[in-house]
């Protein structure tokens, strides 16, 4: 027998009928590309993207046409998360770090029909459309009094205001099959071309109502977001539709992304709560601590994309008081799979175990169910001490890469992560490793992203990264490279000294480098294989 309850279906519009009908006066503030604040509300906003969702037939996009954004965080690029989606279009965020060559491919490969993009890139616009095919059409996210003179678009150089202009705001969302694609990202590509992940609307909504969660982000409508991670960037952590859902105000940065620029935002419009990379992070904090200021409003923070350090943990919840969330996720995952809040009967642990609970990755998000196995695919036990390879299955973990000829990644359904970790018995999930970066010294396992965590605890430490370095008689050994602070005369022997009684002796490296910067892709994370082609022979002889 079945249930006798209505059948809707899960749409990213829906989101934004919510948003408007129930919390249609919440603000929206975007710092844009030229130069000043915009100001304006949920109901606003819904109104200009039924009139761009309009625009968009216009320009004779069809549904399941992908549309492509190079943009910013800002009150444009949200109108697009739904005139696009919402219409049945395919959003399509590209990531403006990628070097342009991998731009074009993900471009091509995604067939993307229009284009949009913030004035910050026209450049890099340029140089891409003198490379592909696809986009018909090139919309630049300004206003008429700030359009460029360009020529390399063929004449179809459009204006993002006039289109708004020129187009009706009574638009009835689509009544789409929940299961249809709704967003497209692609993996950053550090080895190989990018992949394609295509969301659905049903996998979108239910990711919200799951990463809005109280164990989860814990968002209301009376929270004050700012989502520093990047829109176009896995849906910055679905942050705009979550704000959607629960009728938060929203704070957008723009390209501003230093710590001077991030901490006035944070202050003007009393941020309660944000996320992003570690290394955005590292930015805001030297910028207040340098003030001698902290947080009138900001009460946590979601850390993610990389390792959080259990020094900038510290940093936030000991001098500021702003409760530190470690994420992980990834593009296949939507991208949350795991978010560390304690438990009932952890709140009361001293706090040393808490900071070592809150360096794990915590615990699944419900819809989302992970395990760890052995080389040969038996389930390892949650004792949190057995390593192994981490496979995770759910409703926005993705089955197959977009595009015809690729073939599912799925183990017996579970999708592999690359990542290395363990499982206690509370299910909290800690990541040792991302499986090519594991240093296997004389046959046995050390963690880099342990021995990275140690030398973030130095006070001299800027960016820490250990990688395996080839090595005659162990095969390998941790090779430890960091920028120091500004000033630091900090010495190898003293730093390597700071390991000691922190990490077994032989996790200690043999040797540290001393480097003026790491190399970081374009979502923020070190790229370690470049590091490993530089200084991947620095114990052999010579």
């Amino acid at each position: 027998m079945q249930g006798l309850m209505m059948q809707q279906p899960l749409l990213v519009a829906s989101l934004l009928t919510h948003a408007e009908r129930h919390h249609g006066e919440q603000k929206i503030v975007s710092r844009r590309v030229e130069g000043d604040v915009h100001r304006y509300t949920y109901r606003q906003l819904a109104k200009r993207a039924r009139r761009m969702a309009n625009a968009l037939g216009t320009l004779g996009v069809k549904r399941g046409e992908r549309i492509g954004t190079l943009a910013w965080n800002g009150y444009r690029h949200m109108e697009l998360y739904f005139a696009v989606s919402g219409s049945g279009s395919v959003l399509h965020t590209l990531n403006p770090r990628l070097h342009v060559d991998q731009l074009a491919y993900i471009i091509e490969h995604a067939e993307d029909r229009v284009l949009f993009f913030d004035l910050t890139f026209l450049p890099l616009i340029e140089s891409v459309a003198r490379r592909v095919k696809s986009p018909k059409v090139f919309v630049a996210m300004t206003d008429r009094a700030h359009m460029p003179q360009a020529d390399d678009f063929g004449g179809m150089l459009m204006c993002y205001e006039d289109l708004i202009e020129q187009s009706d705001d009574v638009f009835e969302w689509p009544l789409l099959d929940e299961n249809s694609a709704s967003s497209l990202c692609y993996t950053s590509g550090t080895t190989g071309n990018p992949k394609g992940v295509l969301y659905s609307h049903r996998s979108t909504v239910l990711h919200t109502y799951a990463a809005a969660l109280p164990d989860a982000m814990n968002c209301s409508a009376r929270d004050v977001i700012l989502p520093v991670v990047p829109m176009f960037h896995v849906n910055a952590w679905g942050l705009p539709y979550i704000a959607c859902m629960v009728g938060a105000k929203l704070v957008f940065p723009g390209p501003a992304l230093d710590g001077k620029s991030l901490y006035e935002l944070i202050e003007q419009e009393q941020v309660t709560m944000s996320a992003g990379v570690p290394t955005v992070w590292q930015g805001l904090l030297a910028h207040v601590d340098a003030l001698g200021a902290t947080f009138s409003s900001m009460r946590r923070t979601v850390i993610g994309g990389a390792p959080c350090p259990t020094a900038m943990t510290d940093a936030f919840q000991n001098r500021h008081q702003v409760e530190v969330l470690h994420a992980w996720g990834m593009t296949e995952l939507s991208p949350i799979g795991t978010i560390c809040s304690f438990k009932a009967h952890q709140q009361s642990l001293p706090m040393p175990q808490r900071h070592a609970l809150q360096a794990k990755q915590g615990r699944s998000l419900c819809g989302i169910d992970m395990r760890i196995v052995d080389a040969n695919g038996d389930e390892l036990p949650w004792d949190g001490e057995s390593p192994g390879d981490l496979q995770v299955r759910g409703h926005w973990v993705t089955q197959q890469y977009f595009g015809a000829d690729v073939v599912s990644p799925l183990c017996d359904g579970w999708f592999p992560t690359g990542d290395i970790a363990t499982i206690d018995r509370d299910g909290f999930m800690q990541i040792t490793d991302r499986s090519k970066d594991v240093i296997k010294s004389g046959g046995e396992w050390i963690s880099s992203a342990a021995i990275e965590n140690v030398a973030y605890l130095h006070p001299e430490v800027s960016m820490a990264v250990c990688i395996a370095a080839r090595h005659p008689k162990w095969d390998e050994r941790p090779l430890l490279l960091v920028v120091k602070k500004s000033g630091s005369e900090l010495a190898g022997d003293e730093l390597l000294s700071f390991f000691n009684g922190r990490v077994a002796r032989w996790w200690t490296p043999d040797a540290v480098v001393f480097v003026e910067t790491v190399p970081l892709g374009a979502t923020g994370k070190v790229l370690k294989n470049q590091l490993r082609d530089q200084f991947g022979e620095y114990y052999l002889p010579a």
